[in-house]
């Protein structure tokens, strides 16, 4: 399941120490300590059993790539498929019997620290949000092109739930579907993460909303997303599809992970 909760983290006050940072860095002043950070860390896959808080070393950057100082991160399905390593073909890229990145979480927001030589979007002391690997950690290193500023009006909580989530559904509707005003969008789980996200987009773009879903997970969530601006023209329960018969809906074929 899904969970548009963030995980809240507090920074953490590090003093400098005299490491010098690493060719291409062009840290904050004063700059920051290249020494160790707490990170959420796992060193095989499973439940959360696997995952243990520990002391590691701050991660290196590339040139492409700024080190942002976390300040909230948050949950997907993604960070599951992560942890317990299924479905096992994913093992394939991401490690056979163990993570390559020992460090858990994908969506993050925080304060930029230090940039590599060639970001252009980024300066340090800028707020952002965005994807990386590594999310559960006091300092994360994230592509240049995985992030954006942050909107002032959201807080770090706020968005650090939006990322994988949100670009995934938008990239359903916007890229693969290509939605439009008028049409019917059909959207199937509309109470989870990624669902979430969709209805509220589609109404953005101007389309008739029906979704499916169980109907003892919808309707805790109906106050919530009207007032997020989300509307449903129609919740039918599953067992009941059948005989509902809405005019003929925009399938979206599921888009690549946004992570």
């Amino acid at each position: 399941m899904e969970s548009t909760q963030p995980i809240d983290q507090r920074p953490v006050a590090t003093a400098p120490i005299a490491a010098a940072p690493a060719e291409g860095l062009v840290p904050r002043s004063p700059a920051p300590s290249y020494g160790v950070m707490r990170a959420i860390v796992q060193d095989a896959y499973g439940s959360t059993d696997v995952l243990r808080l520990d002391e590691i070393a701050r991660p290196a950057i590339a040139a492409n790539e700024v080190l942002v100082e976390v300040r909230a991160a948050g949950l997907d399905r993604g960070t599951w498929h992560f942890m317990t390593g299924k479905p096992y073909v994913m093992r394939l890229v991401v490690g056979l019997r163990k993570p390559r990145n020992a460090v858990a979480g994908i969506d993050v927001a925080g304060t930029v620290v230090a940039i590599g030589a060639d970001v252009t979007r980024f300066s340090v002391g800028d707020d952002v949000f965005g994807i990386t690997r590594g999310a559960f950690a006091e300092f994360a290193a994230a592509r240049e092109d995985k992030l954006a500023h942050k909107p002032a009006n959201l807080t770090f909580a706020q968005a650090a739930v939006v990322p994988v989530s949100a670009l995934t559904a938008l990239q359903g509707l916007r890229d693969t579907g290509r939605v439009q005003a008028g049409e019917h969008v059909l959207i199937v789980g509309a109470s989870g993460g990624v669902g979430t996200y969709a209805v509220q987009l589609a109404k953005a773009f101007g389309a008739e909303v029906t979704v499916v879903e169980l109907l003892d997970r919808i309707t805790p969530n109906m106050d919530a997303l009207a007032d997020r601006g989300a509307l449903f023209e129609t919740a039918v329960a599953a067992s009941d599809l059948a005989s509902h018969r809405p005019t003929p809906p925009t399938l979206c074929p599921w888009p690549r992970p946004a992570w």
